[in-house]
């Protein structure tokens, strides 16, 4: 059985290896504990480059799947990020949850959108069941066993898992643009507010912060038009109007403090096993946009805060991308951009993506060529359509002259998979058709009792349910409109504005204004009847009007 190999001249790293190495103190993922390394009295301490040789080091391969042989998955190889794909109800999300319940035992912590609510049975124990009894028997899986992993649950709303946030600041121009759906001209107004903001020290943190500097902006946009350009009040308006529609869809949550740490969600337990990192996203998903742009933003984060750190022997993060069409959907080519960036970079950071889809269509081509290791579930050809993609999704496999792909693609059972993992030199393994591995934890969604017991003894449990409001943009700008009004001409005591006070000029008494004089009210009178002229009736009605006004006979 070959479950990997470091060189040439190693043997296959065994279950004895395992088991020998942990005896010695160092775990298969290649970390020693220094409560198990006896040392005899007066014997030098070794460094590690002469202690743990390079199988020792090389973290244990990650069982996903089984055909004629094993199909493992190598952690040192999952940073070079993955793709499972498959028709609805083919095993997609299973095969999501076994691979994070491996990652998780390899001391990998996990990043993963539960979409339908059922990813979160992962934090239980499984029970028995007579199929994967069947399963366990047929695969020959020695040693299998049920157990829970360690789950920390998120939720944007705060409902169903510790909230999670960010500063508006930190989400940047690009990716609120397109988070409000705007064109180009738009984006370019909403950059100018966050580099005004900047510059006149108006810190954005939350929804109400943004919309008094774009308010402050719209009012004053002729004097910061000398130095920032033509700022559009329509393009103001309809950020206004976009900001509004998001706060409707409950994106205002999301905004404000304190914000999410990163490091947060890359936690292990006192096992040493990876935490799993659970986003509730059964309701976030009504909202598509919220939630691609969320998780991008995610990815994004994680890229600029992690330090580089070449190719480690396993992931510092797996993150996975459920619904992954829905990030691409209508994406601007400057964001596309971004995430081919992104998606081509983070990997030198330890961070692995994985994304789920249902076609592999879906995924762009300069992102989908950097997917090395690929788990196909079935597709459905009854369209032509459906066609071309079950012929696509065969081409992006290594061929087996075994087996037919573009055939068997449309045969394969639920929990059946085409599987390809990169081997230890990165080159693309050969495709099988194979059975996925059954998960140790619950398949099926857990209890409100069961999720809320997990919350209150997670390891971030009371660090972010409490929002803390700060002074930003919005208080200063609303000290300064104060200030203006106290130092303002103070009005007579007991003398009341007339109704019309604050109509635009009207050319009454008193009432003055910049720029040409407006007409007074009897010349825009005069002005408006004089166009009926052109009838006798007109005329009639000019002449008893102005005659009227102007004090003249009545007399005809």
């Amino acid at each position: 059985m070959n479950t990997g190999t470091r060189s040439k001249d190693d043997k296959p790293w065994g279950g004895g290896d395992v088991s020998r190495a942990r005896q010695e103190g160092i775990s298969a993922a290649g970390w020693t504990n220094p409560r198990r390394i006896r040392i005899q009295a007066f014997e030098p301490v070794p460094t590690p480059a002469s202690f743990i040789s390079e199988r020792q080091l090389m973290a244990e391969p990650l069982l996903i799947a089984q055909s004629k042989d094993p199909q493992y998955l190598l952690p040192k190889m999952a940073n070079l990020h993955g793709l499972v794909a498959g028709a609805t109800g083919t095993g997609k999300t299973v095969t999501l949850q076994v691979m994070a319940e491996a990652f998780s035992r390899a001391g990998v912590p996990v990043f993963a959108a539960d979409v339908k609510g059922d990813l979160s049975g992962i934090s239980q124990a499984g029970k028995d069941n007579p199929k994967i009894a069947e399963r366990v028997k047929k695969m020959k899986l020695e040693g299998f066993a049920f157990e829970a992993s360690p789950v920390t649950f998120w939720d944007v709303f705060g409902e169903q898992g510790h909230p999670v946030r960010t500063t508006v600041s930190e989400m940047g121009p690009l990716l609120f643009s397109r988070l409000l759906n705007l064109n180009d001209t738009q984006s370019g107004v909403l950059s100018l507010v966050f580099k005004i903001a900047d510059d006149h020290q108006l810190l954005l943190l939350d929804m109400k912060d943004l919309q008094a500097v774009l308010q402050y902006v719209g009012e004053q946009a002729k004097a910061l038009q000398t130095e920032y350009g033509n700022i559009s009040a329509a393009s103001v308006g309809a950020i206004q109007r976009g900001l509004v529609t998001l706060g409707q869809e409950g994106g205002d949550k999301f905004f404000g403090e304190p914000a999410l740490n990163i490091d947060d969600l890359m936690q292990t337990d006192s096992n040493g096993h990876g935490v799993v990192n659970i986003l509730a996203s059964d309701k976030l998903i009504r909202s598509p946009r919220v939630y691609a742009t969320l998780l991008l933003w995610l990815l994004t984060e994680l890229f600029e805060k992690l330090p580089e750190v070449g190719d480690p022997d396993k992931p510092k993060l797996v993150f996975f991308f459920d619904e992954a069409h829905l990030l691409f959907t209508d994406l601007p080519s400057i964001v596309a951009d971004k995430v081919t960036q992104v998606v081509r970079l983070v990997r030198s950071k330890g961070v692995g993506v994985f994304f789920v889809s249902q076609n592999p269509l879906d995924i762009p081509e300069a992102v989908l060529g950097q997917l090395g290791n690929r788990v196909q579930h079935a597709l459905r050809a009854f369209t032509p359509k459906d066609q071309k993609a079950v012929k696509a999704a065969a081409q992006t496999f290594r061929t087996n002259p075994k087996v037919d792909v573009e055939k068997v693609i449309t045969e394969l059972e639920v929990g059946e998979a085409l599987v390809s993992f990169l081997d230890e030199k990165g080159t693309p393994e050969i495709v099988e058709r194979a059975m996925i591995c059954p998960p140790r934890g619950q398949i099926g969604p857990i209890t409100p009792e069961q999720r809320a017991e997990l919350m209150k003894t997670s390891l971030v449990a009371g660090v972010y349910e409490n929002a803390v409001d700060r002074e930003s943009a919005f208080e200063i700008l609303k000290g300064r409109a104060g200030q203006a009004a106290t130092t303002g001409a103070p009005q007579q005591q007991g003398q009341e504005q007339p109704w019309y006070a604050n109509l635009p000029n009207l050319g009454l008494p008193g009432q003055s204004g910049g720029g040409r004089r407006g007409d007074t009210l009897i010349e825009a009178m005069s002005k408006s009847a004089a166009r009926t002229i052109g009838s006798s009736v007109g005329r009639q009605i000019v002449r008893g009007v102005l005659g009227s006004l102007l004090g003249g006979s009545s007399k005809r």
